[in-house]
C-alpha cells in the first residue's frame, strides 16, 4: 500500500478526541466510546466514518445544540430476548454501543438477542457493533436510517437514508467475514470525503431532479440538504441492473429502524422543523445478536464459514484479476499496514485537529505534520 498522508499515531489521535469530546460536555468513559468507534473506522480504512467526521458530524452538532453530549440510556421495554431503548438524541456511538452489548447478553443466556432504539444519533461505523458480536463468537447484524439522501426507483425526491445493513459472522480465519455498506451506491460520508479531498464523485452515484448523474461533490453536497439531488440505490437508477434491489433494502433498514421502536422516520429525519431551523436527527437503529454456541457449536460455524470463504477466494479469477476477496479482508490488510503506524490525516482534517486544539487550549498536543 502506498501512503503519502501524514500519520499521527493511535494513541495521541485517541487521547486528543477523548479530551476534546470531554471539554465539549461528553462523560469521560462516553468520550472513550465515541473515540474507539470512530479510530475502528480508521483501522478499516473507512475514513468516510473516521476521524474525517470527528469534527463536522459530532462537534459541530454539539456546538449547534442539536446532539447532546450526555447520553441518557433509556430503557422503554424489555422481555428476556428483546429491549426498546431510547437514546434521547445523546452520542450514537454511546447508545450503539451499550445496544449491542445488551444484544449480546441476551443472546448468552436465550441464544438470540434483539434491541431495537429510537431518538439516537449518528452511531458510526456500523461494522464496529458486528465485530463487537463477532469477537464474542456470535452472529452481529446492526442497521440504521439516516437523514434522506436516496431516491427510490423511478424517484428523483431523497427519501430514504443510506441505511446500511450490516453483518458480521465469525471464522476461524483471523478476521471475521463482515458486510458493512450501505443500500445506497455510495453514502453521504463518502461524498463528503471527495469534497474535502477536491475530488469529483463518480458519475451514475447521484442524481438530480432533472435525471442527470452529478459529479461536482461540493455541489452534490449542497443539492443534497437542498434537496435537489439524491443518491441512487445500490444497482443503480431505474430496473436494468437491480436499483429495485437495492431500494427494497433500505426500506427494510428503514422500517426496522422505525417501527419496532414507535420512532421517526424518512422526512422526520430531515434535521430541520417547519421553520428552516436546525434540529437534532432522531435516528433509529437496530441490533441482532445470534450465539453460534446455540446451534451446531461455535466452533463448527466458525470452520464452514471459513471454508465457505476460502473456496470463494480460491475460484477461477477473471481474465487480468489476481485476487478474489471477500468481505472484511481488505479492511483486515489495511489494519495491517496502518497498525504500527497511525492514522493518515489529510490536509483538511488537519487544519481541523489544530483548531480544535487551539479552540480548546490542548497545548499538550503537537501534531506529527507540524
Amino acid at each position: 500500500m502506498r501512503e503519502t498522508r501524514p500519520f499521527v499515531p493511535w494513541d495521541m489521535m485517541r487521547d486528543f478526541m477523548v479530551a476534546v469530546f470531554c471539554r465539549e460536555g461528553v462523560p469521560q468513559e462516553d468520550a472513550k466510546i465515541c473515540a474507539e468507534v470512530l479510530l475502528e473506522s480508521d483501522r478499516r480504512g473507512i475514513e468516510s466514518h473516521g476521524c474525517n467526521r470527528f469534527k463536522p458530524i459530532y462537534i459541530d452538532r454539539i456546538d449547534a445544540g442539536i446532539l447532546n453530549p450526555r447520553t441518557e440510556f433509556e430503557v422503554v421495554r424489555e422481555t428476556p430476548t428483546t429491549a426498546v431503548v431510547d437514546g434521547h438524541n445523546g452520542m450514537g456511538m454511546v447508545v450503539g454501543t451499550k445496544s449491542m452489548q445488551m444484544a449480546i447478553d441476551k443472546a448468552k443466556k436465550y441464544g438470540m438477542g434483539m434491541v431495537a432504539v429510537r431518538n439516537s444519533t449518528h452511531y458510526g461505523i456500523a461494522g464496529y457493533y458486528a465485530t463487537m458480536a463477532t469477537e464474542q463468537d456470535m452472529i452481529g447484524i446492526t442497521g440504521t436510517n439516516a437523514r434522506p439522501s436516496t431516491a427510490p426507483t423511478f424517484g428523483v425526491e431523497n427519501m430514504l437514508g443510506t441505511n446500511p445493513l450490516t453483518f458480521g459472522m465469525p471464522t476461524d480465519e483471523p478476521f471475521p467475514f463482515l458486510l458493512d455498506c450501505a443500500t445506497s451506491v455510495t453514502q453521504r460520508g463518502k461524498i463528503e470525503y471527495y469534497a474535502r479531498e477536491g475530488l469529483p464523485t463518480p458519475a451514475g452515484v447521484v442524481i438530480g431532479r432533472d435525471g442527470q448523474a452529478m459529479t461536482d461533490s461540493e455541489d452534490i453536497l449542497k443539492a443534497l440538504n437542498e434537496k435537489r439531488a439524491a443518491l441512487a440505490p445500490v444497482g443503480g437508477i431505474g430496473e436494468e441492473l437491480g436499483g429495485y434491489k437495492g431500494y427494497g433494502y433500505a426500506a427494510v433498514v428503514e422500517i426496522l429502524s422505525a417501527a419496532l421502536q414507535a420512532g421517526s422516520y424518512m422526512r422526520m429525519l430531515s434535521g430541520f422543523d417547519a421553520d428552516g431551523r436546525k434540529i437534532p436527527y432522531p435516528l433509529g437503529h437496530f441490533f441482532i445478536a445470534i450465539d453460534t454456541e446455540a446451534f451446531m457449536g461455535a466452533d463448527s460455524f466458525k470452520k464452514t464459514a471459513g471454508n465457505i470463504l476460502r473456496e470463494l477466494r480460491a475460484s477461477e479469477k477473471a481474465p487480468g484479476q489476481e485476487r478474489i476477496y471477500t468481505a472484511g479482508e481488505k479492511e483486515y490488510e489495511v489494519w495491517q499496514f496502518r497498525k504500527d503506524k497511525g492514522v493518515p490525516v489529510g490536509e483538511a482534517v488537519q487544519k481541523e485537529l489544530t483548531g480544535l486544539r487551539d479552540r480548546f487550549g490542548l497545548k499538550e498536543f503537537r501534531f506529527p505534520f507540524e
